[in-house]
Formats: structure tokens, sequence, C-alpha cells
């Protein structure tokens, strides 16, 4: 789950159960795919494939996977899906508000499959519009604390457009204007930090504060979107205090 600086740490830990279902592997390499389809299959030109390479090697990819998807989406290899990037909109229990992104190369499908999660988890579907407007489209780069500062980081990307770095707790979030993204993540590359992830993101204008009870019936819609093969993210303004987050797991 993302859309919010308190859950960048909660979707790294979600991602890596999900790797053990073999559900992160094969969300990240239809990123890579897709990239090369659209921007070309050299990562050295393309800088959305190059972080799509990226993040997936940081999440232990196999190397000959993420080259199979480069190849099928720069027409280098046959077996390449039409995917098609579809935004659904709805609401979860304690009126929070969902922005489910899905790529999918069978748009019936991933329609059916978010209905049911969304639906048979006590949350409903919205209209297009009814929820988006509650969310801004960002540039979003995560770095680990491991070796850096604060100060280090604020820096490096002062002066790359960056709007915003917050403390995640055991890492850093830089926001941005999304036409923004390459620019911050070059200029850390420039002053030698690292970084887990650049993505284009959701992030709420405002939240909804949720008790334990809520939080968990939220938690239950999320997860359930999220065993989906053609949900690629779900963002959403709910805003779970972290010792609550902690008891649901």
């Amino acid at each position: 789950m993302s859309g919010h600086s308190k859950w960048a740490t909660t979707k790294h830990k979600k991602a890596a159960l999900d790797a053990k279902r073999g559900k992160l592997f094969a969300k990240l390499t239809k990123n890579v795919e897709v990239a090369a389809r659209t921007g070309g299959g050299d990562p050295d030109a393309n800088p959305t494939l190059w972080d799509a390479i990226q993040k997936a090697k940081k999440n232990s990819v196999p190397a000959d996977n993420i080259e199979r998807a480069r190849k099928r989406g720069a027409g280098e290899e046959a077996g390449g899906s039409d995917w098609q990037t579809v935004m659904y909109e709805g609401y979860a229990p304690g009126g929070v508000a969902l922005l489910v992104e899905c790529l999918t190369d069978n748009r019936n499908r991933a329609t059916s499959e978010v209905r049911v999660a969304v639906t048979r988890n006590g949350g409903s579907m919205a209209d297009a519009g009814s929820v988006s407007y509650l969310f801004n489209r960002k540039g979003v780069v995560i770095v680990g604390k491991e070796k850096v500062t604060e100060d280090d980081v604020m820096l490096a990307v002062a002066d790359a457009g960056a709007e915003d770095v917050n403390d995640l707790g055991e890492s850093f979030e830089i926001v941005s204007d999304p036409s923004d993204l390459v620019n911050v993540r070059t200029a850390l590359q420039e002053a030698g930090i690292e970084y887990d992830s650049a993505d284009t993101s959701f992030l709420p204008s405002m939240e909804v504060p949720l008790e334990e009870d809520t939080a968990r019936k939220v938690m239950r819609i999320v997860d359930a979107l999220e065993d989906s093969d053609d949900v690629q993210n779900v963002y959403s303004n709910a805003d779970i205090p972290d010792e609550v987050m902690q008891r649901i797991g």
C-alpha cells in the first residue's frame, strides 16, 4: 500500500511477504516490460526503465527474469503482452478513499477482481473522479538511512526539484513533482547516495485517522486487492498510527 509517507516502511515489509508468493517478482518484471515498450529497451536512454530494473534487482528478482522482460518490452523477444494501465476508485470502511492502479492484459478480469476485493470486504466502488481529486501525483524516492543523514539527503536534492524530505523512521522519503523525479534521483547518484526506489506515486491531500478496528477492515481490503496479479499499487488516505499498525501486523 502506498500514498502516504507513513505507509512507505509498511509497504516494503509487505513487499517482502509478497515476494515469498512470487507476486512481487511478477509485478516488478511487468514494470520492466512496460517501461521498455513505452520508452525503448536501452536503460541508459530510458530513465523509467533504468529505475524499474534497479528496483527489480534490489528486490532480488533474478537477472534472467529482468532481461527477458526487457527484451519482450523492447520487441527483441516474442511473448510480450498488451499491458494497459487502468485506475479504479473506491471507498474502504471509515470513509477511506482508495485509488487502485492496475496493469493488466485483460480489463474485464481486472475490473471484476477489484470489485470483488472491495465489495466483499466492506468497501464500495466509486465513479471516476469522485476519489482521485483527493490525491496528487508526485515523484517519490526512498533512501535508506544506513549511511546517510537527513542533511546529506537535503543538500543533495535541494536544487534538483525536491519539495519535501520526510523522515519515515527507517528511511527518508523525497517528494517532488513527477517531472523532477529523474533530476532528484540523478542528484542522489552524483552525491554518491544510493536509493531504494524511485517511482511516481499518488499522495493524499487530506488524511483520515483510523482506530484499530477500522484500520483492520481497511487493511483487509488492501490485502485482498494486492492478492490480484493485475493490481500494481493501492493508494489510500488512511492515517494509521504506528502503534496500531504494529498491533494489526
